[in-house]
């Protein structure tokens, strides 16, 4: 049924014909993907300015949710790099409790999307915009965490782009030696350790030995210039409590922008996410399904203090590499995870912040999409403005901007291709029917009737193609006494074409031209009956193809020549 709602989580049609064998594998690619989620679930919560925990309590709560009512076998949900800049935002300007609010209100907006199936158009934004913000943001998580990674004494690093570098070189003679050694080997460490083991994921080594080395300076060396987590953060080892969330009309307002971009970017990343996990596993993944599971996961998680969630490419791929294939292998890592929460939480304390600069540092190195970034400059005009427009937006201001003007101008720039497309011709002699596929003799020539004009419309028939039509009819000279507008090649006729053609028979009857319509869909023909256009124009003068239309106009030519 077309008003169906969309929403089959995968996970029961996987258990269906679950075996032992696949339970395995699951289950081995549930640990390691927990494993890998660690610490970047703990880095991503402190980048986003909230505690440790929360960011562990996101990936737990949003991650089990993802898995189980999502509509891909291998997504796995949780905190991402994305959401770093727009979340630290909110909290700076509206603190928790706005983003909790935001997150909800976002969550609500991805559930509306899947309900009305609109999530195979999230698809469509165009790439330059995708690639524009998430290098935007990429050069923006490189930026936040210059203070750790040199140890600098800052007490407030300043919200925006070129505020935090003028103040980074205003107190560049507080770079600190050991911070700078331990993020420096962090770095070396995640790069250069694939080539000795691929199974352990690099961060986590860094971070078991960075931490180790820490603990050893600081209670046996002596040396405290070393942060760690647990000098900024108060670690509680333990699931929180459910808190209600207040909303006003006013709050609402204020945060409609935020939660708006939280949407988009939850819904481009998981499905982008989804897009590229069918490509490697031959999966198809529900689009719908999984932005109604995206959208849950936002209004529950904050109701817990976690952060927004959405899918992860990275876990996601971590996920398949070893065998995970369907949604339980994403449910065992949310429990993984929570059982190093619940006893190995007090231990997190002892990370070096340098530490984790140096883990984000490599996160926007790979989010950077560098290489696709330079390949996309040699492109088209139009496409390397959006792209360039988006990423210094995404810089310079924040996200929330970049977006909604980066979409703005695709879509400006789209109307425009569509405008381009469509053409609008004249015909006043002969009409060649050849290869159309409204008649069946090959190369049959109808003739035009003296006082007879034929215009094609070859596109859509919406407001960014009206005035091209206006243009047509105004640079016409003699006036005709009959007007036939082929519209067999309009798929679908908007409120403006509409207006369009009720000016248009309202001028001709006042110059006592006759209009018909030759050739019109049946889509076509539902706006117009809907809108009473039929009985304006008189319904035995919307003809089904040019043959007939023709014959109208004969009739009308006949008409005036006995008159």
């Amino acid at each position: 049924m077309k008003g169906k709602l969309d929403f089959q989580p995968k996970l029961f049609t996987a258990l269906q014909t679950y075996t032992k064998d696949k339970f395995l594998k699951d289950l081995m690619a549930g640990i390691i993907v927990g494993i890998v989620a660690l610490p970047l679930a703990i880095a991503f919560g402190i980048a986003s300015g909230v505690s440790p925990e929360k960011g562990l309590i996101t990936a737990i709560i949003g991650g089990f949710i993802v898995s189980f009512l999502g509509g891909s076998n291998v997504q796995i949900g949780g905190p991402t790099g994305a959401f770093i800049v727009i979340v630290y935002g909110i909290i700076q300007n509206f603190g928790i409790e706005g983003l909790a609010i935001a997150t909800v209100m976002a969550g609500i907006m991805l559930v509306i999307l899947g309900v009305l199936k609109l999530g195979t158009i999230i698809k469509f934004i165009p790439y330059p915009i995708v690639v524009g913000f998430t290098s935007g943001i990429a050069v923006t998580i490189f930026t936040t965490q210059m203070k750790d990674l040199f140890g600098l004494d800052i007490d407030k690093v300043p919200a925006d782009f070129i505020s935090k570098w003028i103040v980074y070189f205003q107190h560049i003679q507080t770079v600190k030696l050991w911070p700078l050694l331990i993020g420096i080997v962090s770095l070396l460490i995640i790069v250069y350790s694939p080539k000795i083991t691929k199974k352990i994921p690099g961060s986590l080594i860094a971070i078991v030995l960075m931490t180790v080395i820490s603990y050893l300076m600081r209670h046996f060396l002596d040396i405290h210039t070393l942060e760690t987590i647990g000098d900024r953060f108060t670690i509680n080892a333990s699931l929180p409590q459910p808190e209600s969330i207040s909303f006003n009309m006013e709050t609402i307002n204020r945060l409609l922008p935020s939660a708006f971009t939280i949407a988009i970017l939850g819904a481009i990343e998981s499905l982008l996410s989804a897009t590229v996990a069918d490509g490697v596993t031959g999966d198809k993944h529900n689009s719908n399904t999984e932005l109604i599971a995206q959208g849950a996961a936002n209004i529950i998680v904050p109701i817990f203090g976690g952060i927004p969630v959405t899918g992860a490419i990275a876990r996601t791929m971590t996920n398949i590499n070893n065998g995970g294939r369907t949604p339980v292998a994403g449910i065992i890592h949310a429990i993984v995870l929570l059982l190093i929460l619940l006893f190995l939480g007090p231990l997190t304390q002892h990370i070096p912040m340098a530490c984790l600069a140096g883990v984000l540092i490599i996160v926007s190195y790979n989010m950077s999409e560098w290489r696709t970034f330079r390949s996309l400059l040699k492109g088209p005009k139009s496409d390397v403005y959006v792209l360039l427009v988006t990423f210094f937006l995404t810089v310079i201001f924040d996200l929330t901007i970049a977006i909604e003007i980066g979409l703005l101008i695709a879509m400006f720039l789209f109307m425009r291709r569509v405008t381009e497309t469509t053409s609008v011709s004249v015909v006043r002699d002969v009409i060649d029917l050849s290869n159309e596929s409204e008649i069946a003799p090959e190369d049959e020539k109808l003739s035009v009737p003296d006082g007879v004009e034929v215009y094609e419309i070859d596109g859509p028939f919406f407001f960014g193609v009206a005035n091209k039509f206006d243009g047509v009819m105004q640079t016409l000279g003699d006036k005709p006494s009959t007007r036939i507008i082929r519209m067999r090649k309009v798929p679908f006729m908007d409120s403006t074409g509409l207006h369009n053609l009720e000016s248009l028979l309202r001028l001709s009857k006042a110059e006592n031209i006759h209009l018909i319509l030759s050739g019109v869909n049946e889509d076509v023909r539902k706006v117009l009956k809907k809108a009473g256009f039929d009985q304006q124009i008189g319904p035995e003068n919307i003809c089904r193809n040019i043959h007939e239309a023709l014959e109208r106009a004969q009739t009308f030519v006949s008409k005036e020549d006995n008159e």
